[in-house]
């Protein structure tokens, strides 16, 4: 599983499933362009693959310590539809 933000693809350091959505490490311009979706309204979030593919997600959680960012993303409604 990788991260849509806004207009960027971004990969984690780590991904992984969990209870109602996803928990990633990001480090670098991945961190700085969730920061910015999140408080500037930058861009929507996304994860892209898995069963939660193209699910919009809503930032519930931003754990830093030492040299890693854990960012826990929660589902925030269904895929869009493609037609």
């Amino acid at each position: 599983m990788q991260l849509i933000i806004g207009n960027r693809h971004v990969v984690p350091r780590s991904i992984q499933r969990i209870a109602g959505g996803v928990e990633a490490v990001l480090a670098g311009e991945a961190l700085l362009a969730l920061l910015e979706a999140t408080f500037h309204g930058g861009g929507s979030i996304e994860v892209l693959g898995g069963d939660l593919d193209r699910r919009p997600m809503d930032v519930a959680a931003i754990r830093m310590t030492g040299g890693a960012t854990c960012v826990t993303l929660v589902c925030a409604g269904p895929a869009p539809q493609l037609v």
